[in-house]
């Protein structure tokens, strides 16, 4: 059996030795299974890709591909995707900063064995997460499985296995605006999760603040579902009925009671309350409209400036 490991690189020169020398040893482990290395390099401006050709030089079974410049985590698993040898019989998917431990790999391929076309990771507890970053990923799962067609199971990052037919699956996909984890689930096939504690990044620092967090959950909702667009339309149609009935209450309170329409203070208060839910209706519908934007333009995803060993 043929497995390849596609890892996706940016700027984790200091991380790269641990994982190297972590998978060799999961695959001497392996001795019935021949391992393959494919790295994406998405851009790094340290001295990975240059470990990365040393690598390549000593081991075949090392692959580089090099992107023109960081196009970002998305666009790099998906060059490894198409980049994956067709004698590859399953892939995996994992970092280099040995968050997702290299010992899931025996129980992916364990579930292979057993049928299964994917196998992914999931958290059992966020404990190497600020309180901060574990509220807003519980809200984020919550709210893309609410608006989601398609359900994503919590906590599951991108470590996972996928068969050979479920990686031509995700090759036949042609957007360009990715959310990785979505796809890995839209594409169906018999799945299986692993439960698994994340670890502390054996070196480096992590390349994600929360203002490039929250654009990724904004972009995976958005890809994910358009209940948004129909849930305005909605809203909207609530407003409009409330203030259907008020006006109809203060029509009532001045031709019975001979009470006063209400002043400056009350009427400040819907203006604004409608101009908000109007700025908010429009952002959201910016959101999908960027997104035909740039699917309309058709640039190729990622931009390969060097192969080795592929």
């Amino acid at each position: 059996m043929n497995i390849t490991l596609l890892v996706p690189v940016y700027n984790e020169e200091n991380a790269l030795p641990l994982f190297w020398q972590a998978t060799q040893q999961i695959a001497q482990q392996c001795p019935d299974i021949t391992f393959s290395w494919l790295f994406v390099n998405d851009g790094s401006t340290d001295a990975s890709l240059g470990w990365l050709k040393q690598r390549a030089q000593q081991h075949p079974h090392v692959q580089i591909v090099s992107l023109s410049r960081n196009f970002g985590k998305e666009a790099a698993v998906t060059a490894g995707l198409n980049f994956t040898s067709v004698q590859t019989d399953a892939l995996i998917v994992m970092d280099a900063d040995l968050q997702d431990p290299p010992n899931l790999i025996p129980l992916f391929i364990e579930k292979l064995r057993e049928g299964f076309d994917v196998v992914y990771g999931v958290r059992e507890n966020r404990k190497t997460d600020s309180w901060l970053k574990r509220t807003t990923a519980g809200l984020f799962y919550k709210a893309y499985n609410l608006l989601s067609d398609r359900p994503m199971p919590p906590h599951a990052g991108d470590c996972r296995l996928l068969s050979r037919r479920a990686v031509e699956a995700l090759r036949m996909i042609p957007e360009r605006e990715r959310f990785m984890k979505g796809l890995f689930n839209w594409i169906g096939f018999k799945s299986i999760s692993v439960p698994f504690t994340r670890q502390a990044r054996a070196a480096g620092k992590t390349k994600w603040n929360y203002w490039q967090l929250w654009n990724f959950a904004l972009q995976g909702i958005t890809a994910g579902s358009t209940v948004l667009l129909r849930l305005w339309a909605y809203i909207g149609i609530c407003i409009s009925l409330a203030a259907l009935l008020y006006a109809g209450w203060i029509s009532l309170q001045k031709i019975i009671y001979g009470n006063p329409v209400s002043g400056y203070a009350s009427l400040m208060v819907a203006i604004l309350f409608c101009s908000g839910i109007q700025l908010i209706s429009l952002g959201i519908i910016g959101e999908y409209l960027s997104r035909i934007f740039m699917e309309s333009k058709q640039r190729p995803l990622y931009i390969v400036d060097e192969k080795i060993n592929c």
